[in-house]
């Protein structure tokens, strides 16, 4: 673990002195903001940076997208924010989200930007990069598995297909003016395969555009809802009848809509899918709890270092 720590060079936890300040934020007064994709939820599908970030953060801002599982991997010392959006209320709660990000890293912290799938996908992690810069906090951005792949996969649906779909185009369900002028869907509807995310309160919006754009609407077409989240569900139909079969099926975001031929695959892979999503398999947890190999070079986390250098000085004031 040593070795991979130094070749990546991940940040290690700051040990706090008087005041709560980390030893390190007294001498520099500067952190660093790490903007980290989680993936679609399931603790297995986090990068291994992703982990071993999580694992040495000071502070955890976090998504409502975040399973608590992969909360789970963070220091117990460390502090963890929920900073969730909720519909209509994006704009102002983004701009707290810009102003707790530098605030904390000028505190001298570490701090993990926790974002569902991956930041720079519709994920307003660029506008977070923006707000850094002009605020001169030093950041890095690490990409996480997207839910326009990962949740077709969940379902059984490849999104390519050598016989079916050659093209794909990933597109937002809605976008910050509401107005969906924006969005060309004469060009998507010749897409052969079409991802909508964020699209579940739009569904019949977006479907009616793509069939007055010429799209035929007997077209395959499915939502999944919670993607490698418990309580998955595919709700499966046409670009006629989607609207309707997922307002019956009650589907609440988030969720991810396809459209195209590939969608005929669900029934035919589904069969090879039916635990992948719904059960907590623990193998991260089994890796990351696992005893170190016995070794003379000791290789110290980052709590046990803090631990460490305070007996140390504690003995040193006695001795003194």
């Amino acid at each position: 673990m040593r070795e991979l720590n130094e070749k990546f060079d991940y940040p290690q936890a700051q040990c706090t002195g008087q005041g709560g300040q980390s030893e390190e934020a007294v001498k520099t007064n500067v952190g660093k903001v790490y903007i980290v994709g989680a993936g679609p939820g399931h603790p297995d599908l986090l990068t291994v940076k992703a982990v071993r970030l999580i694992q040495a953060g000071d502070v955890i801002v976090y998504d409502r997208l975040i399973q608590e599982e992969v909360l789970a991997l963070a220091r117990p010392a460390a502090e963890k924010i929920f900073m969730g959006k909720f519909l209509g209320k994006h704009s102002s709660r983004q701009q707290e989200i810009h102003e707790l990000l530098v605030r904390k890293a000028k505190e001298g912290k570490v701090v993990i930007r926790l974002k569902g799938g991956d930041p720079f996908l519709f994920g307003r992690g660029g506008e977070e990069a923006e707000y850094l810069i002009e605020h001169g906090v030093a950041f890095e951005v690490i990409p996480g598995v997207s839910s326009c792949l990962s949740a077709p996969l969940s379902a059984g649906i490849a999104v390519t297909h050598r016989d079916v779909a050659s093209s794909v185009a990933i597109v937002t369900g809605h976008n910050s003016t509401g107005n969906y002028d924006r969005v060309d869907w004469q060009a998507l509807s010749k897409v052969d395969t079409l991802i909508v995310l964020m699209g579940v309160h739009n569904v019949g919006h977006i479907t009616r555009a793509l069939i007055s754009a010429g799209r035929p609407s007997d077209t395959p077409a499915a939502m999944v809802q919670m993607a490698f989240w418990p309580g998955q569900q595919v709700v499966v139909g046409t670009l006629a009848t989607i609207a309707g079969d997922v307002r019956r099926a009650r589907v609440e975001a988030p969720a991810t809509l396809v459209i195209g031929e590939v969608v005929r695959l669900h029934e035919k892979l589904k069969q090879a899918f039916p635990d992948m999503a719904h059960e907590w398999q623990p193998t991260l947890t089994a890796i990351l709890d696992s005893p170190p190999l016995e070794s003379e070079d000791h290789d110290w986390g980052p709590s046990e270092r803090c631990e460490e250098r305070a007996t140390q000085e504690k003995t040193s004031t006695e001795v003194a």
